[in-house]
């Protein structure tokens, strides 16, 4: 049985660790509002720049010959970018990503295709590069406050797969946010772009006409080129804010659950700290009663 003085260095420790995930718990709420605000503020922009292209495609005679928009006759390569965090103590955020990314390596090698990684985020990255799986690019030390220019260069390398024909597919696997307490696995196709994002209706097209004629300059074929890539860019940069608002929701609630089982912790080894203690005494009486009754008999 474990002594008193045991009992209460545990006691210690255990509160001792309290105050850490205690901290953690309000750093990770904080950063959680900031990530929030930031995916508010990109919302926005998302809408006018997926509106801009479609006006440009209605301006355009033909986008079929744009390469992120060309889809492979036959499929044989699939690139995977699971976006994992940098840091741990989040409970299953770096876990069930993994799980998801790898479960669909195993589904697209079962029907023939081979599979090429893109690593976002240590966690990823490390666990990867554990199983021996070779790397195609990796991008690490940003996944808690992603920048524009971090999503830039990850869309920047797998457009470079793609267009050199390297992949015939592009994917990205991360946490979707949708509360602190409930972050929702996401796969979504980022290439080939479907020319469903560009496509429009008669009420669009009257409302166009409406305006009246606009002349672009250079043509409309080569504004949506570069608009196309764009895209993309938004589309990894909304990923990586949905990721990093689900990373901090997941510590949150993460740290909050170990602060509230160190509590129980040491509510329970204080209990069993007065019990040895009550042990103590009552055997330090006995010991005394019995010296007593040596000392008359």
């Amino acid at each position: 049985m474990a002594t008193v003085q045991d009992i209460k260095r545990r006691v210690r420790s255990v509160r001792n660790t309290s105050k850490i995930t205690r901290a953690l718990e309000l750093v990770a709420a904080a950063k959680l509002k900031r990530a929030q605000a930031r995916i508010e503020d990109m919302r926005p922009y998302a809408d006018r720049m997926l509106e801009l292209m479609a006006g440009t495609a209605r301006a355009s005679s033909s986008v079929r010959g744009l390469p992120l928009l060309q889809k492979r006759e036959t499929e044989q390569a699939v690139a995977i970018v699971p976006l994992t965090g940098d840091r741990g103590l989040a409970g299953a955020f770096n876990s069930q990503i993994l799980r998801r990314a790898l479960a669909l390596e195993r589904e697209l090698r079962g029907e023939g295709k081979q599979v090429r990684w893109v690593g976002v985020g240590r966690r990823g990255v490390g666990s990867l590069r554990f199983r021996r799986f070779e790397l195609s690019g990796e991008f690490t030390g940003f996944t808690d406050q992603p920048r524009y220019a971090d999503a830039k260069a990850i869309a920047h390398r797998v457009a470079e797969l793609y267009t050199n024909e390297e992949v015939d597919r592009v994917v990205i696997v991360y946490n979707a946010f949708e509360s602190a307490l409930v972050q929702r696995v996401t796969v979504q196709q980022i290439l080939p772009l479907s020319e469903d994002l560009l496509a429009t209706d008669d009420a669009e097209r009257e409302e166009d006409a409406a305006r009246g004629d606009f002349i672009f300059e250079p043509e409309p074929e080569q504004i949506l080129e570069r608009l196309l890539p764009v895209y993309v860019e938004t589309e990894v940069y909304r990923a990586l804010l949905e990721s990093a608002a689900s990373e901090h929701g997941a510590r949150m609630t993460a740290m909050r659950n170990a602060s509230k089982n160190a509590g129980e912790l040491i509510d329970d080894l204080t209990l069993a700290m007065n019990r040895a203690r009550q042990a103590e005494i009552t055997q330090e009486i006995l010991e005394v009663v019995g010296g007593a009754d040596a000392l008359s008999g």
